[in-house]
Order: C-alpha cells, then sequence, then structure tokens
C-alpha cells in the first residue's frame, strides 16, 4: 500500500469520524451518559488512526515516534514489566502519598481554621513552598529518605499538601456569614457547625483539591524516581529505556501513567457527583 494511499485513508476516517461526532453532539443520544461516553472515545480513536497514518506515510523513525501500534505491541509483550513499575510508582510512590499528604492537609486546614493566626502564619509559607520547583526537592527527599517507594512518597506528599489545604481552607470559608450567625444563635458547637454547615459547603472545594492533587502525584513519584530508585518503577524505566533508544517502551509507560492517573482522577469525580449532588455543577 503506498504512502499517499495510507494518508488519504487516514485523513479519510478522521472527517468521517468529525463528522459522526458532530452528528452525536446535535443528537438526543449525544445527551444521554452512554453518548457523552461515546465521543470522547471516538475522538480519541481518531487521534491514534490518524497518528498511526502520518507515522507510515511519512516514514517516521521509530527513535522519533513510534506508531500506535508498535507501542500497543510492545505494551502487550511488557505486561509483567509495567505491571512491577505500576506497583511500584503508581500505588506504593503515588497512591500512599497522595493519601498521606491530602489527609494531612484536611486536619492542617481545620486547625488554620480554627486558630487565626496559624492560617495567616501558614498560608503565605504554603504558597512559597507550592512554587518550588519539583527537580530541586526530589532529590533532598530522595537523600532523606532513601531510594525506595518512601522517598517518593515524601515528595507527593509535598507536591499535593499545599494545593489541597488552600482549597480546604477556602472552602471552609465558603458558607455564608449570615449562616455562620444563625447556628451561633441557636448554640452550636464549633464541631457541630463544622459538621452540619461548613464541612458540607466547602465539599465542591475539597474535592476540587483531591482532583488537582491526582493529577500531581503521579507526576510527582515520577519524577522523584530519576534522582534514584530501585530497579523498577515507571520513572527509573523511562529514564533506562530512553538511554537505549527503547522508544516503544517509553511510550507504554505513558500510556500506563495516563491510564492509572485517569482512573484515580475518575473515582474521585464519581464519589463527587455522589456527595455533592446538590451542587449546582452536578445538576443535568
Amino acid at each position: 500500500m503506498s504512502n499517499a494511499l495510507i494518508l488519504l485513508m487516514g485523513f479519510g476516517f478522521w472527517g468521517a469520524a468529525w463528522g459522526l461526532n458532530i452528528a452525536v453532539a446535535g443528537s438526543a443520544f449525544g445527551r444521554t451518559r452512554t453518548g457523552r461516553i461515546f465521543m470522547p472515545l471516538l475522538f480519541g480513536l481518531t487521534l491514534l488512526v490518524l497518528w498511526e497514518a502520518l507515522v507510515r506515510a511519512l516514514g517516521v523513525p521509530p527513535v522519533i515516534l513510534p506508531a500506535p501500534s508498535a507501542i500497543a505491541a510492545k505494551f502487550a509483550s511488557s505486561t509483567d514489566v509495567l505491571w512491577a513499575d505500576f506497583v511500584q510508582t503508581a500505588v506504593k510512590g503515588a497512591l500512599s502519598g497522595f493519601v498521606i499528604g491530602c489527609s494531612a492537609a484536611f486536619v492542617t486546614a481545620i486547625l488554620c481554621d480554627r486558630v487565626p493566626f496559624l492560617r495567616a502564619g501558614l498560608l503565605p509559607i504554603g504558597n512559597f513552598v507550592a512554587a518550588l520547583p519539583i527537580v530541586g526537592l526530589a532529590p533532598i527527599l530522595v537523600m532523606w529518605f532513601g531510594f525506595g517507594w518512601q522517598s517518593k512518597a515524601a515528595v507527593v506528599v509535598a507536591m499535593v499538601f499545599f494545593p489541597m489545604l488552600i482549597n480546604v481552607v477556602a472552602g471552609l470559608q465558603a458558607s455564608e456569614r449570615m449562616q455562620r450567625d444563625l447556628m451561633a444563635t441557636w448554640g452550636a458547637s464549633y464541631t457541630q457547625a463544622l459538621w452540619k454547615l461548613r464541612l458540607p459547603a466547602a465539599m465542591p472545594f475539597i474535592f476540587n483539591g483531591l482532583k488537582i492533587s491526582a493529577s500531581l502525584a503521579l507526576i510527582g513519584a515520577i519524577v522523584a524516581e530519576y534522582f534514584g530508585s530501585p530497579v523498577v518503577g515507571m520513572g527509573f524505566r523511562i529514564s533506562t529505556a530512553v538511554g537505549v533508544l527503547n522508544i516503544e517502551l517509553v511510550w507504554a509507560e505513558i500510556a500506563v501513567a495516563a491510564l492509572a492517573g485517569s482512573a484515580l482522577y475518575g473515582v474521585i469525580a464519581i464519589v463527587e457527583r455522589g456527595v455533592t449532588f446538590w451542587h449546582p455543577s452536578q445538576r443535568g
């Protein structure tokens, strides 16, 4: 098959899928849950087909950009390695750091809300620490906590703590002053007002912090592995695979990271929909 024909077929598929997406978006099916899932899946498939066609037609070397079919073949033949890397980086490093960092930030936010001088002193420091480059912080934490998953979790904690803290503190201030005064008029204690009024009002902010942290957690764990890790992990595998020009394996690791991050984000979004069903953003 000639390169011109491959390119023509790729753009033809892209045009047909584009038209189908437009038709689905304007139909009743597009407003259903199945339709909202179908459209991004079709769009993603279209990008993969166009990517495959362009790489094959233009003869792009694999070390520059491998075809999706080559990446899928490497993925299928390296599942044992990819699974071990996933457990080391995503579960031990990223997920544990995410849970520890977000939990610590939540407790600290309650303390900041309860103690005004702590809020005034800690939040500016938080903005400063959040601006620190991860490539400068990661090697320090690796030296402190060693080459195991603990140092990667520490990097993730440092990355997610302050974004979560700032969101929770802002959420605790989201309830209206009149509502808080009414709770005080009824004789509610701080704990009662927090549980019955302020935490429910803060839920959209809390879930926003969780979703931001979910995106940062895996990035932090992968970057930390560049500065020292056992002979397993996504960051370790990417750095060594690049060194031997095994670019298909690099893209397979990137695919695993993208799937893991999307899965965590999706779980948080599903829980958010159930908890904040009353919020205008969740109404159909």
